[in-house]
């Protein structure tokens, strides 16, 4: 019943680490590129290198940021609850 509670504190979670990890990336490309905004696959002005890069840094940034709030939001839940959210399986086994 618990785990119920958690989802939409999840989603929650989700939606702001969204939002944090899209400034983030935009202050980082400015830092790499010296560019205000990114480029999108279909600038017919930008080159491949350059839109696979941005894509690349960005994928991380998310990928990153999502990972962290997701487990520091497991680890609150089970701090307060004694229960946590997620998969309790042995990965190993």
């Amino acid at each position: 019943m618990n785990k119920l509670l958690y989802r939409p504190l999840g989603m929650l979670f989700s939606v702001l680490g969204g939002l944090a990890a899209s400034k983030l990336f935009a202050q980082v490309w400015k830092v790499i590129s010296g560019d205000k905004v990114a480029p999108t696959a279909t600038q017919r002005d930008r080159g491949w290198g350059e839109v696979l890069l941005a894509a690349t840094i960005q994928g991380a940034i998310f990928g990153l940021v999502k990972a962290a709030i997701d487990r520091g939001g497991a680890t609150g839940y089970d701090k307060l609850t004694g229960e946590w959210p997620g998969d309790t399986r042995d990965v190993d086994k």
